[in-house]
C-alpha cells in the first residue's frame, strides 16, 4: 500500500511486489551443515553468525544500467551490496548471482558489473537472467561468463562436498514469460547427476523459479517436475532462484517451504 497515494488500487501487482523487497544494498549468506543448506540471513544481519560449515553467498537482479523511480541507481546498490561483503569478517568460499546482472545487456552495464562484482576478491558462479540474454548476438553474457558451460551457459561444480547445478531457464520463454529449459538441458542434467551418491547434497540455482510461483507474472518454469524428477532420490535438495522471495529445501522428507526472506528484486 503506498501512503503517499491512497487511492492507488491496493491489489497486488509484480511492480508492487519488486518494489517492496527492500533488499537493497545486500545480500544472502548460506551455510551449509549436516549437508541441508541454511539461510543465515541477509548480509548485514548475518555478520554475528559463526557459520561451521561452508558458506556462500547469493546476489541477484542487480539490473546494472536500470534508472527509473524504483532504484535510479542500480550501480550504487550494487557497489553498496560488495561493500557489505567485502567488510564480513569471515569471507564466504564463493559467490552466486542468479541472474539479470545488467538491464538491457549492454556491454557498458557488464563492464560496470564486473568492475564493482570483482571487488568482493570472490569467487563468482553466475547463471542469466532474461535481461542479460537481449543484445542482439545474444552473445556479450556468454563471452563473459559462458566459458567451459553447455549449450546456453549450463554447467555444475562441485564444492564442500555438495554438487551445485547452474541451470539456464531463460531461453525461449513460453507464454505469459514462463522459464523453458529445454530438451537438451534436461537430457544433460540427468546425465549430470547420474552415478552420483545419493548422499551428496544437491543445489540447483536458475533465475526463474523452477516451480510455479506466480505463473501470471511468468514466476515458474515449464517441465520443472522432469527437472526435479531427476533429483528425488538425493536425500538433500535445495532449489535457489532469483526474482522471488522464496527458495525450497528437500531433505529426506517432501518439499518444505522455508519462510519467505527478500532475495534482490
Amino acid at each position: 500500500h503506498n501512503n503517499e497515494r491512497p487511492n492507488d488500487n491496493p491489489g497486488v501487482s509484480r511492480r508492487r511486489v519488486l518494489e517492496c523487497m527492500t533488499w537493497a544494498g545486500t545480500g544472502v549468506l548460506w551455510t551449509i551443515s549436516g549437508g541441508v543448506p541454511r539461510s543465515l540471513g541477509l548480509v548485514g544481519a548475518a555478520q554475528a553468525a559463526e557459520p561451521a560449515g561452508l558458506t556462500f553467498l547469493q546476489i541477484s537482479d542487480s539490473h546494472v544500467g536500470f534508472d527509473k523511480p524504483a532504484n535510479p541507481n542500480a550501480l550504487g546498490t550494487l557497489e553498496e551490496a560488495i561493500n557489505k561483503v567485502k567488510a564480513m569478517p569471515m569471507k564466504p568460499s564463493f559467490m552466486i548471482h542468479t541472474g539479470d546482472i545488467t538491464h538491457l545487456s549492454k556491454a557498458s552495464e557488464f563492464d560496470d558489473a564486473e568492475r564493482i562484482i570483482s571487488q568482493s576478491k570472490l569467487d563468482v558462479h553466475y547463471v542469466p537472467g532474461e535481461h542479460d540474454f537481449i543484445d542482439e548476438e545474444v552473445k556479450l553474457y556468454k563471452e563473459r561468463y559462458g566459458k567451459g558451460t553447455k549449450g546456453a551457459g549450463y554447467y555444475s561444480f562441485d564444492a564442500g562436498g555438495v554438487h551445485f547445478v547452474g541451470l539456464v531457464n531463460v531461453v525461449d520463454l513460453k507464454g505469459g514469460g514462463l522459464g523453458n529449459l529445454g530438451n537438451e538441458q534436461l537430457e544433460w542434467l540427468e546425465n549430470d547427476l547420474k552415478g552420483r551418491s545419493k548422499s551428496t547434497p544437491v543445489v540447483l540455482f536458475a533465475h526463474i523459479p523452477l516451480w510455479t510461483v506466480y505463473p501470471q507474472w511468468g514466476w515458474g518454469t515449464e517441465a520443472c517436475a522432469r527437472a526435479l524428477e531427476y533429483v528425488k532420490g538425493v536425500g538433500s535438495v535445495t532449489v535457489l532462484n532469483g526474482p522471488s522471495p522464496q527458495w525450497i529445501t528437500r531433505a529426506t522428507a517432501p518439499v518444505n517451504h522455508p519462510p519467505p526472506r527478500p532475495t534482490p528484486a
